[in-house]
């Protein structure tokens, strides 16, 4: 027979995989049983219910908590009230059988108050439409009846749970309710009639909304208003290109206060909201359900000007419109803060809405941003559905305020682990999908950077990015960086990706080992054409973007410790090289007065895991000095003078140390990581 706990998990995940039933990691689901405890051999009631910040479509067990259900229920006796409700989340913990499993979340009390073996509560977009209508106690009993009864608005917490308790036992005949503003709760005897009755109340709410929806469309109007001239979304092509200018200004914007990563959607949900005549105040009013605000701030920054206005002028009135966001907030906060508030977080918008072009969302990573954008469309979800069936009418300011600053979510803040060092930076690597490229990308995402994984051959880059973790850290790009397009595309690719860049490691290069008589022109050009032309190329695009955003930045260029050493037989390699070392000088000196550091690496004789060596250059490389290929890498390490080989981690490392916190002074430097090589030694 199933055990309750594994019923519940089954049940979450099924429910937590469609997104119409909650958003990710909202809403939580619980189950109680019996288990013998270990201690007196008795059996004992539990309570097992998701834990704090988890998400149902991947509940395991781990993310379950347990506690004691006499317990959890004892403490109704010692609630000391609704004003210092709080409280009662640390009593949870004395609740706790055996280790506990997961924290308890706010609303265990919910779950464990409400007399029911199985509990689900979700934030369905439809649910929560009715719960934010102007109307939603009359449009619950018109939609469901006596089925499921409306519960007005209260912060998540005991109370609530003690209220949800009451009204299923003064309704015998309900299946669930609505919780004003919030989202909807269902209960059953079994975890399948919990689950059915979560989805009768989830598809009976869509329905009815469809068919307002429709009754509208025949009349002639759209829950959102008529579409204003000249806000309706650009060609596909030209409103990407738009989002990629757009993206760095727009991220360092937000990254005022603290540096953030983005994300771009421009779903049709999205793109249908900011054309329409009503964007301006529903968005005014901001999101409701606690989940939404969280994660997106009470209310988004939205550009107010058609998306036929030049770059420019969108550019100066997002930096204008941003001023009076911060002010409008820092207001915000000082209506509400009360002497024992948390400090305020940051002033900078969450979500940015570019009509016509489409939604900029931002967070502390990639999966961050991606999930407020996500909510965003929830919360675009939630309010056409509002305005389908009646008013959309969300949660008082207050309530938001206390909500974002609440203690426990403070608290839950505070229990984060550290950023690593490289945290919401943004890296753009080229060559990246072998040897030292490779390695430089493993190493900064291993650091917390996001990176863009650029490379002649698409198919390695995606194998690079998988091995990664996929599209919430990197993103592969096919580049060939002696192309203008493609350099321009792929560093479009990391603004509209993570919503610009901050880090460029220029490594994609190759290699002919001949004497200067067999030097033929093309040799010459193209060595010259991908490393000295690509370094410039790439450089000057990521400038473009790097200054645009006002953050800083890094640029890097893995150059050669041949950029100084004259050896034989080299003279087109070693030449670009030398292009490249001079690149970094000129570019630091230039660059300087935005922020931005340029640095240079002079490796030597990376064998192991190189494409250049793998190539031919090796074998060109082992016969000039008259020693077999697979003794290359020994031959370069007994010339040194530390007899140690270069392997691709070790310019990896360099890269990471120009770029981490440490060496933030250090501007037009090159770092040799050749194990020592006396002839290359900087003078």
């Amino acid at each position: 027979m199933t055990s309750a706990p594994e019923q519940l998990i089954a049940r979450s995940n099924r429910l937590g995989a469609d997104p119409r039933n909650t958003n990710y990691a909202g809403g939580n689901t619980s189950a109680k049983g019996t288990d013998t405890d270990p201690v007196t051999g008795q059996d004992v009631e539990l309570l097992w219910v998701k834990g704090s910040g988890g998400d149902l479509g991947t509940l395991t067990g781990k993310g379950l908590a347990v506690l004691r259900l006499d317990r959890m229920r004892a403490l109704v006796g010692v609630y000391p009230g609704v004003d210092r409700e709080d409280e009662m989340v640390a009593a949870f913990d004395y609740c706790l059988h055996g280790r506990g499993g997961a924290a308890p979340s706010i609303d265990t009390a919910m779950h464990g108050l409400v007399d029911a073996p199985h509990v689900d509560h979700l934030h369905p977009d439809s649910g929560i439409a009715v719960a934010t209508s102007a109307d939603g106690e009359r449009l619950t009993r018109e939609i469901f009846g006596d089925r499921v009864v409306w519960v007005p608005w209260r912060r998540p917490g005991f109370q609530l749970g003690l209220d949800i308790a009451a009204i299923k036992e003064a309704n015998p005949r309900a299946i669930g309710c609505v919780l004003g503003g919030h989202g909807v709760t269902a209960w059953g005897d079994t975890s399948e009639e919990c689950e059915a009755r979560s989805l009768e109340i989830i598809r009976t709410a869509e329905e009815f909304i469809t068919r307002r929806t429709a009754a509208l469309e025949l009349e002639g109007r759209h829950p959102f208003g008529a579409v204003r001239p000249g806000f309706d979304p650009l060609p596909d092509d030209e409103r990407r290109t738009r989002a990629a200018r757009l993206a760095p200004v727009i991220r360092g914007l937000a990254s005022t206060d603290a540096p953030q990563v983005g994300h771009f959607t421009d779903s049709a949900v999205v793109l249908d909201f900011l054309a329409r005549e009503k964007l301006g105040p529903l968005a005014e009013l901001g999101t409701s359900c606690p989940d939404h605000f969280l994660r997106t701030k009470v209310r988004p920054l939205v550009l107010d000007l058609p998306a036929t206005a030049s770059l420019e002028d969108a550019t100066a009135r997002l930096r204008e419109l941003h001023e009076t966001y911060r002010a409008d907030y820092a207001a915000y906060y000082d209506r509400h803060a009360g002497p024992n508030s948390p400090p305020m977080r940051g002033a900078d918008p969450a979500i940015v809405l570019v009509p016509g072009v489409g939604m900029f969302s931002f967070g502390r990573n990639k999966q961050t941003a991606r999930v407020a954008g996500e909510f965003y469309v929830n919360a675009i979800n939630v309010m056409r559905g509002a305005e389908a069936i009646s008013t959309y009418a969300p949660i008082d300011e207050s309530e938001k305020f206390r909500i974002e600053y609440w203690a426990l979510e403070e608290a839950k803040l505070r229990r984060m682990p550290p950023a690593k060092p490289l945290a919401t930076r943004i890296a753009l690597v080229t060559g990246a999908a072998s040897g030292i490229g490779r390695a430089t990308a493993e190493r900064l995402a291993a650091e917390g950077a996001c990176v863009v994984v650029a490379d002649l051959d698409q198919a390695k880059a995606q194998e690079v990015v998988d091995a990664l973790g996929g599209p919430d850290v990197a993103v592969a790009v096919r580049a060939d960086v002696t192309r203008e397009d493609d350099v321009a595309a792929a560093v479009d690719a990391a603004c509209l990706a993570f919503g610009g860049v901050d880090l460029v490691v220029n490594n994609a290069g190759l290699s002919i080992s001949k004497p200067l008589l067999e030097t033929t022109a093309a040799d010459w050009d193209l060595q010259h054409d991908v490393m000295a032309r690509g370094s410039f190329l790439v450089s000057r695009e990521a400038a473009r973007a790097m200054i645009a955003q006002e953050m800083g930045g890094d640029i890097v260029y893995i150059a050669s410790k041949n950029s100084l050493f004259a050896g034989p037989n080299n003279i087109a390699y070693s030449a670009t090289k030398a292009d490249q070392a001079h690149q970094v000088r000129l570019l630091a000196a230039e660059l300087g007065e935005h922020g931005i550091r340029v640095n240079g690496i002079n490796p030597d004789g990376v064998v192991r895991g190189s494409g250049i060596f793998a190539g031919g250059w090796g074998a060109q490389r082992a016969k000039v000095y008259g020693v077999e290929e697979a003794e290359l890498g020994k031959y370069y390490a007994q010339r040194t003078l530390l007899k140690r080989e270069v392997l691709p981690e070790h310019v990896a490392a360099a890269v990471f140390a120009l770029t981490g916190p440490d060496l933030v002074q250090t501007t037009g430097l090159h770092v040799p990581v050749d194990s020592g090589v006396a002839a290359a030694f900087l003078r």
